[in-house]
């Protein structure tokens, strides 16, 4: 693996931690300009972005999931990220109140071989999630003499993993440097 350290961030998205603070705002994410306000936050010569997320399985939707394979294929072709996905697990429950299936997606174990793997291309650490599931990894990356900061929303960050990094920024306090289109609700 090829040591790229100095003035290097590697970013982690968890697409459904930053689908919550998109919701809250009521706009969609530009991931161009997200990289451009990385870019001037940080002063790095190289940023690398990881994108995370799950998708449900074709035939479960009322709608085509076919736009969101295109969205995940522009971010890896056009934007250069470095796309993790996988299909929603569907759990089959049962209770006094009836069956239902529930759907899983997380991405938590991804992210962290990411990280962890990629540890030695990198001096800071960009975190888009709020689980305090990953307070053990930023404090690991931090004894390793990362830098590591959290981005996330007021409403999904732990206080843990807010305060045990070395700078969180709450993405709904953003202005317009990394915002985009308007959301869009689907038509039921």
């Amino acid at each position: 693996m090829t040591k790229i350290l100095h003035d290097s961030i590697a970013v982690f998205i968890d697409a459904s931690n930053v689908w919550q603070a998109q919701k809250a705002k009521g706009k969609m994410f530009d991931y161009e300009k997200l990289r451009a306000y990385l870019r001037k936050k940080f002063h790095p010569k190289i940023v690398r972005i990881f994108y995370y997320t799950a998708y449900p399985r074709e035939g479960t939707r009322a709608y085509s999931t076919q736009g969101k394979h295109n969205f995940y294929t522009y971010l890896k072709k056009s934007l250069g990220f470095m796309v993790r996905k996988k299909e929603l697990k569907r759990i089959p429950v049962h209770t006094d109140e009836g069956d239902f299936i529930e759907e899983k997606g997380n991405m938590d174990v991804e992210m962290t071989i990411d990280a962890m793997h990629n540890r030695d291309t990198y001096e800071t650490a960009v975190f888009f999630t709020g689980d305090s599931d990953f307070l053990a990894l930023v404090s690991y990356l931090r004894s390793e003499g990362k830098k590591v900061y959290v981005f996330s929303s007021k409403n999904n960050v732990s206080y843990e993993l807010r305060t045990g990094s070395d700078g969180y920024t709450e993405l709904l306090d953003i202005e317009d440097d990394i915002w985009g289109r308007e959301l869009q609700r689907r038509s039921k």
